[in-house]
């Protein structure tokens, strides 16, 4: 697993991909996202050589870029995609806690989050907290409807859930 952080500018996934790719490396999964004015890269690396081989390889990379960098060990091997079968978005004024309000209310409602995407806005000097994400509802729908409709009810959120048809091809 392959992590970089900095700030954003043009250039960083092309730059990227092709020392990695110019290296022998086969890439896979990855999830990258604007964070303020940072940049974010977790991405899945194949490579044959070491760890510290590989960080020898994107080191040139990121120092010419102003990224940090850091190599993980994970355990590799086909494993399965898991699809997302609703996606749910909560919007609120901002104040602390409702990231835990939002996750714990619907972890224990049975969603397995995958993605998980937030931001904070303005809209008419008021400071808006979104969180948008998108899961697995193990238990069924019942049970999240019922958790968004306490944190709407009892914490003055606007919520929607969406169920995706994970069977469409």
């Amino acid at each position: 697993m392959l992590t970089l952080v900095g700030k954003d500018q043009p250039g960083i996934v092309a730059k990227l991909s092709t020392a990695l790719c110019r290296g022998g490396c086969n890439l896979g999964e990855s999830s990258m996202a604007r964070l303020g004015g940072n940049f974010t890269i977790m991405l899945m690396v194949q490579f044959d050589g070491t760890a510290l081989e590989l960080e020898e390889m994107v080191l040139p990379v990121a120092n010419a870029l102003g990224l940090h960098n850091h190599v993980d060990l994970v355990e590799g091997g086909q494993h399965y995609l898991i699809q997302p079968d609703v996606r749910i978005s909560v919007y609120s004024s901002d104040r602390p806690g409702i990231m835990e309000e939002v996750t714990a209310s619907l972890a224990g409602a049975g969603l397995n989050i995958l993605n998980l995407d937030s931001n904070l806005g303005t809209e008419k000097n008021t400071a808006i907290y979104y969180i948008h994400l998108e899961g697995v509802a193990s238990d069924g729908l019942d049970p999240l409807f019922s958790a968004l409709n306490v944190l709407s009810e009892e914490k003055n959120m606007q919520t929607q859930l969406i169920p995706i048809d994970t069977r469409l091809g």
